[in-house]
């Protein structure tokens, strides 16, 4: 009987070691689905693939215990709140959303599943989430919009372009933010006796005619807006200013790369991968609520000289020194 009984014990140990065990096993088995709403711009597919790079690291892997549910929105938005509900629907556990029109849709279609935003620009003021320090309700993550950001656009232009006398500044439509960074280029204008105008895009035509009004006058230079508007029409933003000898500053680095004189800008796809931490958070338990919202705190100026060049103008010394990336 004893020897019995020391065996019961022995087994019921085991057991209660084994049980805890399962119960992990149990949920690294779970298939975890995260949703993805974007749009199509040139770099999305790279941007997109740190994403993934960074779960994988985290320890998701797709076809193993992750399901990535992948949607882009038209240049337009149409489909927006169609595409919004599509994912809703399919139950996923946290939404990944790019662009501020793409994360109000999703706000409008659902309250209770997570959305992580990837890169919204002046999220309290668009109202997706209460504060940048305590979010509440179902949206956190990255905000792209940072306090004297704007300003520093107009003051590296004019460094760039010495007796600029006017700055076009190109905006996007179902963009609330942007009134109020036109408002902050303005105020930084004045002081500097520069006129701006603001020139809201919507597509092709549109981007075509704000480049021909701008440069009537010479002397002009162009500040471009973040948003969907301008990242979808990459290469006719910079096919015009091009054919149109318009110096401009763009808010993200492939600009530049891909022709434009110069970008001041936090480094995008690195967002996306800290993206990736706030759905790895939210999937281990944390309220998306309670996760602060994060800004950048580095940014990255790249200048292209061969389009400085072309435009016939001589970056000062300061402005190279200043430059994390020069393109020749």
């Amino acid at each position: 009987m004893p020897l019995i009984r020391a065996a019961l014990a022995v087994a019921l140990a085991a057991g209660a070691l084994a049980a805890p065990c399962a119960g992990e096993a149990q949920h690294a088995a779970k298939i975890w689905r995260v949703g993805y709403l974007g749009y199509a711009y040139p770099t999305e597919a790279r941007d997109l693939e740190a994403f993934r790079r960074r779960l994988r690291d985290l320890g998701y892997v797709e076809g193993k215990n992750l399901v990535i549910e992948s949607r882009q929105a038209d240049p337009g938005f149409e489909r927006l709140p169609a595409l919004a509900a599509e994912l809703v629907a399919l139950k996923v556990d946290v939404i990944a959303a790019v662009g501020n029109p793409t994360i109000v849709a999703l706000k409008r279609a659902t309250q209770t599943i997570p959305i992580v935003m990837i890169a919204a620009g002046d999220p309290v003021g668009a109202g997706l989430v209460k504060s940048l320090a305590h979010p509440g309700g179902n949206v956190t993550g990255l905000s792209s919009r940072v306090d004297g950001l704007s300003a520093k656009w107009l003051e590296l232009l004019t460094q760039a372009v010495p007796g600029i006398t006017r700055v076009g500044v190109l905006t996007g439509p179902k963009q609330p933010g942007h009134a109020a960074v036109l408002g902050e280029i303005t105020l930084a204008a004045q002081r500097a006796g520069i006129t701006v105008l603001g020139l809201e895009v919507g597509g092709r035509d549109d981007i075509e005619r704000a480049v021909v009004a701008l440069t009537k006058s010479r002397k002009s230079g162009l500040i471009v807006l973040p948003g969907p508007v301008v990242l979808t029409h990459q290469t006719p933003v910079l096919e015009f200013a091009a054919q149109h000898r318009l110096p401009a500053i763009y808010p993200y680095r492939q600009f530049a790369e891909s022709g434009g004189l110069m970008a001041y800008a936090p480094n995008r796809t690195e967002m996306y991968r800290q993206s990736a931490t706030f759905v790895d958070k939210i999937l281990r338990g944390a309220k998306p609520g309670d996760l602060p919202v994060e800004q950048p705190t580095t940014f990255e100026l790249i200048i292209n000289l061969t389009t400085a060049r072309a435009l016939g103008l001589t970056i000062p010394r300061a402005m190279l020194l200043q430059a994390n990336q020069l393109i020749e």
